[in-house]
């Protein structure tokens, strides 16, 4: 491993503690209003979603730090433990999309054809993040030596990992848009300092909010993927997103 690529490591490692170390904290302040809330909260749709978002999100990442630190194993547990990896990603992604669309789906006054749309489309783009992900899996990793679990790809090999990333972003710019419709629809032009009181504000600001941070974060990912180096596409891959929590 030359000095660029333990530069590169180096940099992900530390944003990787910054990263998790947020989400922890976040867990630990708001658990008194989860048990109040959430918790004793009959076990409706909602909340079951909501602790499914937040749980897998957290172990998800508990075992992304957990690979990151791993030491030295061979390539074949390396190549176990971040299927296992992706697939915590993956089920986390679905996990959010659910939920954006049954948000979509309450909006638009439970219109069955647009959630039937809304599903087909997901489902569109599912089946392309899983042929990224998951297609060839144990054969397009090249670990590399003294970086414990991280692994890279070839610019080709990381193209294809980089259409779940791009699935990911074309269906939160659908559900965001679909949103912008509806506020515009119900409400006129979406004021930049939206009510509190109301509903569709409410829904507007925290869509809007969310559909900014995403944005802001995936773009730079995807980017690396067709433009960065080999080695770039190393970090990016081992886990530089929070997921959507």
């Amino acid at each position: 491993m030359d000095i660029t690529e333990k530069q590169q490591l180096l940099f992900h490692l530390n944003a990787v503690l910054v990263a998790n170390s947020i989400l922890m904290y976040d867990h630990i302040v708001t658990l008194p209003e989860e048990l109040a809330f959430i918790w004793r909260r009959p076990k409706l749709l909602s909340p079951t979603l909501f602790l499914a978002n937040r749980y897998v999100a957290l172990v998800g990442n508990i075992f992304g730090l957990f690979i990151d630190f791993l030491p030295a194993v061979s390539d074949e547990s390396c190549s176990r433990y971040m299927l296992v990896r992706e697939l915590f990603l993956y089920l986390q992604q679905i996990i959010v999309c659910v939920i954006l669309t049954l948000r979509i789906y309450a909006l638009y006054g439970r219109s069955r054809r647009l959630l039937g749309y809304i599903v087909i489309i997901g489902l569109a783009l599912m089946g392309g993040a899983s042929a990224g992900s998951f297609g060839n899996n144990s054969n397009t990793a090249i670990y590399i030596q003294g970086s414990d679990c991280h692994n890279t790809f070839t610019a080709k090999i990381a193209m294809r990992y980089g259409l779940a990333w791009i699935a990911v972003f074309v269906f939160e710019l659908l559900i965001f848009v679909l949103t912008v419709f509806r506020t515009c629809k119900t409400r006129g032009s979406p004021r930049l300092i939206p009510s509190s009181r109301n509903i569709i504000d409410i829904i507007f600001r925290d869509g809007a909010m969310y559909f900014a941070a995403m944005t802001l974060i995936n773009l730079p990912n995807i980017l690396t993927y067709y433009c960065g180096s080999v080695s770039t596409h190393c970090i990016l891959q081992s886990g530089w997103l929070l997921p959507d929590n």
